[in-house]
């Protein structure tokens, strides 16, 4: 694919063997699911700990929507 060798602000995507984008978009993975790929893939590269962060927001959001009662019964947060 053409547009993924053009990559704005930095090319912490384009220096790996498959892009993120690519195995979000052919896996048909959802958007929470698929932030947590990309931030993870990227920590190393790009922002460390705060792509992290990000990450683990991303995980908090999806079991807040996918899994509130269980949720409320562990007092994750």
């Amino acid at each position: 694919m053409e547009a993924l060798k053009t990559q704005i602000g930095g090319d912490h995507y384009k220096s790996m063997s498959i892009q993120p984008i690519e195995f979000i978009h052919k896996n048909s993975i959802p958007y929470h699911e698929a932030n947590v790929i990309k931030y993870v893939c990227r920590h190393k590269n790009k922002n460390g700990k705060q792509d992290l962060l990000k990450a683990k927001h991303y995980i908090n959001l999806l079991i807040a929507a996918e899994y509130p009662e269980k949720e409320e019964e562990n007092g994750d947060s």
